[in-house]
């Protein structure tokens, strides 16, 4: 049987959302009710402006509380994580050294004008991240890390000058889709190189999932919250079955 699921506000199943936005307007009690009426239009009930304010000349941003009558049905949902099963830094190391027989390469990089590297940073560097400890810190990865506003061309070169095996790219802006633009074009790149069948290619951000990930081509997508020693796994479990693929 489905499971349908709906938001949750006051009540189980009332569908109470909160919504916050900018008009390009001034503010005034026209504004707030402009606000309303672009909720109502939306398909919302129950629509109440809770904050409207002037952030600027001929801006107001406004938030919103009203109740939506759409539903999710959980049983058609197909979005599987890119984790795969736990493993501890010395099962990994060990995983590597029986099964990949050599220490696998990583590069990391923020890449187009992306100056954000904190997640990188937190998968990459020895210190890790919440306590688990990043690739650096493994004896079986060789990691790169290439900081920020890396170009597509850059890290391409860097790619098949290093025979790396694995590559890590993160973007955290998104403004008019920059992210998406940008994976799109290191794939192609990598593919028009010939690069793309021997990496792993793996996409992280904030707003990055495994979903969006596979869409764009990638093996896969790690979000908020991931551990180093998510990634790791997964890069060790990928390249083995690969090698073993290939045996």
């Amino acid at each position: 049987m489905s499971r349908y699921v709906k938001p949750y506000g006051d009540t189980l199943d009332d569908g109470k959302v909160q919504l916050s936005f900018t008009l390009p307007m001034d503010w005034s009690e026209a504004a707030d009710e402009a606000a309303r009426r672009l909720v109502v239009a939306m398909g919302f009930g129950d629509v109440t402006v809770a904050e409207g304010r002037s952030i600027a000349s001929g801006f107001s941003f406004f938030v919103v509380y009203a109740s939506t009558p759409a539903s999710v049905d959980l049983a058609a949902l197909a979005a599987p994580a890119a984790r795969v099963a736990t493993l501890t830094m010395e099962q990994i190391d060990a995983l590597i050294r029986e099964s990949v027989r050599r220490k696998i390469r990583v590069a990391g990089a923020c890449i187009g004008t992306d100056a954000h590297t904190v997640g990188i940073d937190a998968i990459l560097n020895m210190k890790g991240y919440r306590g688990d400890y990043g690739l650096e810190r493994y004896k079986e990865f060789e990691t790169f890390n290439l900081g920020s506003q890396v170009s597509i061309e850059r890290l391409v070169e860097f790619v098949k000058e290093e025979r790396i095996d694995a590559i890590l790219v993160s973007q955290v802006v998104t403004q008019k889709g920059s992210d998406v633009q940008n994976f799109t074009a290191l794939g192609e790149l990598l593919e028009a190189e010939g690069l793309r069948d021997r990496v792993l290619l793996i996409a992280g951000g904030p707003r990055m999932t495994n979903l969006l990930a596979n869409e764009l081509g990638y093996d896969a997508g790690f979000g908020r919250g991931t551990l180093p020693s998510e990634v790791a796994a997964f890069i060790a479990t990928r390249s083995a079955e690969r090698r073993t693929v290939r045996q």
